[in-house]
């Protein structure tokens, strides 16, 4: 499909999966290299990311362990300003190497929120993976470890992003043409 319609907004084909899933398996191949012969804690971060993490995990083929959480600061197509834990991370991370497993970076907002909350919980280290950055929509002080496609700020869905939950399931990635 080229086009897709959610609600009132009309998207276009963007990234095509074959294009994502070259991008996992290149982070996938990195990450590996990263963490030999150590035990970090992968972290999923819901809802968005759950395409991302079972794809990186599946090429990662490992006994990693893995956990989820659940954080929330948008509404529409649009950040709130105020984090929401919905979801905490219900496994010890004391000391742990923590792989932080994100489907996009944009403002960092909620990213810089995480990390610097498992730093003060005593985490060991916190890396974050990120399947989608936006460089130009950065406004905190926060450099990705391993990053799967880097992007213009454009709204997009599919692949685990929606717009008001709508649009998750779609395989490519579309970015929006009207606003």
């Amino acid at each position: 499909m080229n086009r897709i319609r959610l609600k009132d907004k009309e998207f276009e084909l963007f990234i095509p999966e074959s294009r994502i899933q070259k991008a996992i398996a290149g982070m996938a191949e990195q990450i590996r290299r990263d963490i030999e012969g150590k035990n970090p804690l992968f972290v999923g971060i819901l809802n968005g990311a759950f395409m991302f993490i079972a794809d990186l995990m599946h090429r990662l083929n490992g006994p990693y362990e893995l956990t989820f959480a659940r954080y929330s600061s948008y509404h529409g197509t649009n950040t709130t300003g105020i984090i929401k834990e919905i979801m905490p991370i219900r496994v010890p991370v004391e000391g742990r190497t923590l792989i932080l497993l994100e489907d996009i970076i944009d403002t960092g907002f909620t990213m810089h929120y995480v990390m610097d909350k498992l730093r003060k919980e005593g985490a060991g280290d916190v890396k974050l993976a990120t399947m989608l950055f936006k460089p130009d929509a950065l406004k905190y002080d926060l450099v990705p470890d391993y990053v799967g496609l880097e992007i213009p700020n454009n709204f997009i869905v599919g692949y685990g992003l929606d717009y008001d939950e709508q649009g998750r399931a779609y395989s490519d990635i579309y970015k929006i043409v009207n606003d």
